[in-house]
């Protein structure tokens, strides 16, 4: 009977043995693993970016001049591009204020009607003004504008993630 005890209590302990080092090579190899599938969800991909559309010199005092811009954006796993049009205008060749080219009321793409002086949106014949203001249509609120600065006689905007 002694025997048989002793093959009983051996036999819990290779088992609880064998259960501790299959349990720490799971979490070894588990949590990486976990880690590696859940991360591009949860980390954050895009941040800040400064883009150079193109030199002040370029810019005729009192007329918007568009900037054709392109970025890749990452989220997760999906990798896409972001396209866009930036209208800038200076009054002084100093200063320049840059608009997006999206209309702010169902976000069709605007564009400068040199005839009118004012962008037009397609969609529902709305109207801004060359400050980006609301003259006509059903806009809820002016053009979006980047946030702007000039480093070496080159115009760059802010695109947030």
């Amino acid at each position: 009977m002694s025997a048989y005890g002793e093959d009983l209590g051996r036999r819990k302990f290779l088992s609880g043995i064998i259960g501790v080092v299959a349990g720490a090579v799971a979490t070894i190899v588990g949590l990486p693993a976990i880690g590696y599938l859940i991360s591009p969800g949860v980390k954050r991909q895009n941040q800040e970016k400064w883009l150079t559309l193109g030199p002040v010199a370029s810019l005729a005092p009192g007329v918007p001049s568009g900037f054709p811009y392109s970025r890749k954006i990452k989220d997760g796993w999906v990798e896409a591009t972001q396209t866009g049009v930036a209208y800038a205008l200076t009054a002084d060749g100093q200063n320049v204020n840059v608009f997006s080219n999206v209309c702010t009321h169902l976000s069709c793409r605007v564009s400068w009607d040199d005839t009118r002086k004012g962008f037009a949106c397609p969609c529902h014949d709305a109207f801004f003004s060359v400050d980006g203001k609301v003259l006509a249509g059903p806009p809820p609120r002016p053009l979006d504008q980047f946030q702007t600065k000039i480093e070496n006689g080159q115009i760059q905007i802010l695109l947030e993630a």
